[in-house]
C-alpha cells in the first residue's frame, strides 16, 4: 500500500474543502445551508489500512420552495501480510470503494403539505453495485414543524435502472421515506432518515436504508458528527464465477466518525 500517494489524495481533499469554504464566507448570503466532511482513518505494523470518506451536504428554503442535496465518497484499502517459502509477500485488498448523490426538490403546498421529485444514484464495487438511478415523485407532510424539531414523510411512485454483477434490470418502484431532526441546543442536534424502496410488482425485491447521527459544535462552524448508516438488500448481486451461485451480503454497516465544516 502507498501511503504518500493515498496521503496526496487527502491533502488535496482537505484543500478543496478549505478552498470552497474560504470562497463561500466571502460570498454574500445566499440562503444556501451547506456543509462538506471528511473522515479519515490509518493503521499501520503488522497490518495496514486506509480508510476515507467524505461529505456535502446542500440546502435551500425560499418562499415556498424548498431544494436538497448530498454526496458521498467513500473508499478503504487493508493489506495483509503473508509468508511464501522464504519471501514476505503483501496482499492488497480494497475493502470500500462507493460514492453516490441525491437531489430533492419539493414545493409546499401549504404550511405541511409538499410535493416533489428526487433523483439519486449510487455505485459500490464491493456490494458488485455497477449503478443504480432512481427517480421519484413524492407527496409529502411535516407531522412536527417546530424551530427546533422537524419530522417528516413521504411517499410516491418511481422507476429504478440498476446493474447489480452482470445482471441489469429496470422496475417500477414506491418509495416511502421519513426524516427527522432535533437541534438539542444552539451547539448539537440530532438527524436520523430512513427509506424503504421495493418493486411495485414485488415487495420481495426491496431496499431498506437509513442513518441516524449526533453532530456537535466546536467552534462556530466546525462540529464533530458521528454517524451510523445501514443499508438492506433482500436480493443482493450474485458474485460472478460462483457455481452454484453465492450472493453478496444483504447487509452493509457503516459507522462514521469525523468532522464536518458548515458555510
Amino acid at each position: 500500500m502507498s501511503y504518500p500517494k493515498h496521503l496526496a489524495g487527502v491533502a488535496l481533499a482537505v484543500a478543496a474543502v478549505s478552498v470552497t469554504t474560504a470562497v463561500a464566507q466571502d460570498a454574500p448570503d445566499t440562503g444556501w445551508k451547506t456543509s462538506a466532511g471528511l473522515n479519515f482513518a490509518l493503521t499501520s505494523g503488522n497490518s495496514d489500512t486506509l480508510l476515507i470518506g467524505a461529505n456535502f451536504n446542500a440546502a435551500k428554503k425560499w418562499e415556498q420552495n424548498e431544494l436538497i442535496g448530498t454526496a458521498d465518497v467513500a473508499y478503504g484499502e487493508a493489506t495483509t501480510r503473508a509468508v511464501v517459502g522464504t519471501v514476505l509477500v503483501d496482499n492488497d485488498n480494497i475493502t470500500v470503494n462507493n460514492f453516490g448523490a441525491a437531489l430533492q426538490y419539493n414545493r409546499l403546498i401549504s404550511e405541511r403539505f409538499y410535493l416533489g421529485a428526487r433523483v439519486d444514484g449510487r455505485r459500490d464495487e464491493i456490494a458488485d453495485i455497477d449503478y443504480r438511478f432512481t427517480g421519484t415523485a413524492n407527496a409529502g407532510y411535516y407531522f412536527i414543524k417546530e424551530k427546533n424539531v422537524t419530522l417528516s414523510g413521504e411517499a410516491g411512485p418511481g422507476y429504478v435502472v440498476e446493474k447489480l454483477g452482470v445482471d441489469k434490470n429496470d422496475y417500477m418502484t414506491i418509495r416511502f421515506g421519513e426524516k427527522f431532526t432535533w437541534n438539542i441546543n444552539e451547539r448539537a442536534r440530532v438527524f436520523q432518515d430512513l427509506e424503504f424502496m421495493p418493486e411495485a410488482s414485488d415487495f420481495g425485491n426491496h431496499i431498506i436504508q437509513g442513518q441516524i447521527g449526533l453532530e456537535a459544535d466546536i467552534v462556530k462552524n466546525l462540529a464533530l458528527r458521528v454517524t451510523l448508516q445501514d443499508t438492506f438488500r433482500a436480493r443482493p448481486a450474485a458474485i460472478a464465477g460462483t457455481v452454484p451461485l453465492v450472493f453478496r451480503e444483504k447487509n452493509d454497516l457503516k459507522l462514521l466518525a469525523g468532522i464536518n465544516y458548515k458555510f
